[in-house]
């Protein structure tokens, strides 16, 4: 399938159109729940709690917000559909924190990891930054470690020619480790700035797939010291909590360095991207919200979280 080509439309304004299923679903039911109310009762934050839930935060995410906004509403006395709203969005932007977790590219070659189960993005995304640096003027080198998938190489080919980045890759069937091997001395006989790392789509539950991805890390360290300097996670939001399962699992087992959540503009519980923070303390380094070239951007906590709540040009919805 060929690339689209880049979103003329402005990144914000691009992520607040792809949030909008989640937005519509949680704004405009916190507003049937709350206003009108003369007080916030129990019941009344029971409901809230539940919608929260529904957005995917998790239970436990979703019972700190609740808490939050009942210490809240005592000290504070809120009572209508606004200062709940705002008070809801302080608690996901403290949960969330505002700190920018931008990838470690210093190294003089570096790698960047990318794991994921199959249909979560991961090829495309690695598409997606190889573009992003090569139009920086970088020299990126793509590995195609996904030996497994008969299409796997040649989709990471269009991409390599699409964005200008180089491809090591070999037939079907091939060892995945040698495939890292072979692409990390090439990038670095090549003087190449970034080497990505494709792997192959897996199952969390799969352990002997899972020492694979293990060997494959040890591999490109001994070739090039310190990496890989990124592990990242692509997880697709329409899974909701199970995307938080998937993170668990990959983190335990290969150390992940922050993820990357993609499909975003297709799902209305985008609270996962809140839950999976919450829950695991792993950075959201990268969303995805379209098919365009740049429509995965770097992740920033007060964009998102304002996204969740606000349409367009900052209206509400």
């Amino acid at each position: 399938m060929k690339p689209k080509p880049p979103n003329k439309l402005g990144w914000t304004k691009r992520l607040r159109h792809g949030l909008s299923k989640t937005r519509h679903s949680f704004v405009h039911n916190l507003e049937r729940i709350v206003r009108g109310q003369r007080a916030i009762t129990p019941e009344i934050l029971d409901e809230i709690e539940e919608l929260l839930i529904s957005a995917d935060l998790g239970v436990n995410t979703s019972q700190t917000v609740i808490d939050y906004i009942q210490q809240e509403l005592k000290r504070r006395e809120l009572k209508d559909y606004l200062s709940i709203k705002n008070g809801i969005q302080e608690r996901l932007l403290q949960i969330i924190g505002t700190n920018h977790n931008g990838l470690n590219l210093t190294a003089t070659t570096a790698v960047i990891m990318v794991l994921g189960v199959n249909g979560g993005g991961k090829t495309t995304t690695i598409g997606k930054l190889a573009y992003r640096y090569q139009k920086q003027g970088k020299k990126v080198v793509l590995a195609a470690a996904d030996t497994f998938r008969a299409a796997a190489v040649e989709q990471l080919k269009i991409w390599g020619q699409r964005s200008g980045a180089g491809v090591i890759g070999y037939q079907t069937g091939a060892d995945p480790s040698a495939v890292v091997y072979d692409a990390a001395t090439a990038a670095k006989a090549r003087g190449a700035d970034i080497l990505i790392i494709d792997t192959a789509g897996r199952l969390h539950t799969k352990k002997n797939l899972m020492e694979e991805l293990k060997k494959m890390k040890r591999v490109v360290g001994r070739c090039i010291p310190g990496a890989p300097h990124e592990t990242l996670l692509v997880l697709d939001a329409t899974t909701g909590q199970n995307a938080i399962i998937q993170a668990r699992q990959f983190h335990q087992d290969l150390e992940l360095s922050g993820l990357v959540l993609t499909k975003l503009d297709g799902t209305a519980k985008g609270g996962v991207a809140i839950g999976i923070v919450a829950e695991l303390g792993l950075p959201i380094k990268l969303i995805g919200v379209g098919e365009g070239l740049d429509d995965l951007q770097d992740f920033d906590a007060q964009e998102f979280v304002s996204a969740l709540f606000y349409g367009e040009d900052n209206e509400k919805d």
